[in-house]
């Protein structure tokens, strides 16, 4: 089963709790045991699992953009030495690296028509370089129950 969430992002980085809508997928699909895959459509966003918890949040972003700041000189952003540019194209290399060491994917187990993850995980979206329109892509794979 495939589905495509879309939602709108708020600010250049911002981390967006999808935890809500994978569960309502699940329940809408029926199954009980198997396999969340979640792939973030674009390479300026990631996808995470981690603590929704606002301060936190806010140190992520200062860590990621101390580690990629978007005032470095990055070669990306060249945009006059890179050929068939849009005029509207952003200067936004921070955002792809900054997806490249979080990740743009999450396989999670579905255990007993729940979303397998701890206490205090969220899945969320991360937006590096919005506000846009974004999608992330699920599928769910029904598994067989096997207790060992």
């Amino acid at each position: 089963m495939h589905h495509r969430l879309d939602l709108q992002t708020v600010g250049s980085f911002s981390c967006h709790d999808i935890t809500t809508d994978l569960q309502a997928l699940i329940d809408r699909s029926g199954i009980s045991d198997g396999l969340l895959v979640a792939v973030g459509q674009h390479t300026t966003t990631a996808l995470a699992l981690n603590e929704n918890e606002e301060r936190l949040l806010v140190d992520i972003e200062r860590f990621f953009l101390e580690l990629a700041s978007p005032d470095r000189p990055w070669l990306h952003n060249d945009l006059h030495l890179r050929p068939g540019v849009p005029p509207d194209e952003p200067r936004n290399a921070h955002a792809h690296l900054i997806s490249l060491m979080l990740g743009n994917q999450l396989t999670l187990p579905v255990v007993e028509g729940r979303l397998g993850i701890g206490r205090w995980q969220s899945v969320l979206l991360v937006e590096l370089d919005g506000p846009r329109r974004r999608e992330v892509l699920l599928t769910l794979l029904a598994g067989q129950r096997n207790d060992l």
